[in-house]
């Protein structure tokens, strides 16, 4: 239950990090308030899943779906530059937190 509680926090940091584009330096009311929903939605996972989590793998698969999750949405929906090396960097994250989460760390 406890990686489930990191997978959607990871989720919810890919929507804040989207929202925090959207809002245009906080100038834009909805993705500010989304941007702020998203984040305390997140932290808020995260924090829940350290009761039973070691730190450091939790974090990085938590960053990892963040930062790619980020990725991919913003070269499917915001027109990013799409490029072999960024396909394969955020595989290699992918593989990286996938790694972390099977080195058996929890308690």
């Amino acid at each position: 239950m406890a990686w489930l509680l990191v997978v959607v926090a990871g989720l919810l940091e890919t929507g804040f990090a989207v929202c925090l584009k959207l809002s245009h330096g906080f100038t834009r009311l909805f993705p500010t308030v989304a941007f702020a929903a998203f984040a305390l939605a997140s932290f808020g996972l995260l924090t829940l899943s350290l009761r039973k989590l070691d730190v450091g793998p939790a974090y990085a698969v938590w960053t990892g779906i963040g930062a790619a999750g980020t990725a991919i949405y913003g070269m499917v929906f915001l027109g990013d530059l799409v490029s072999a090396l960024k396909i394969v960097s955020i595989s290699l994250v992918i593989i990286g937190v996938v790694g972390l989460q099977l080195s058996g760390s929890t308690h």
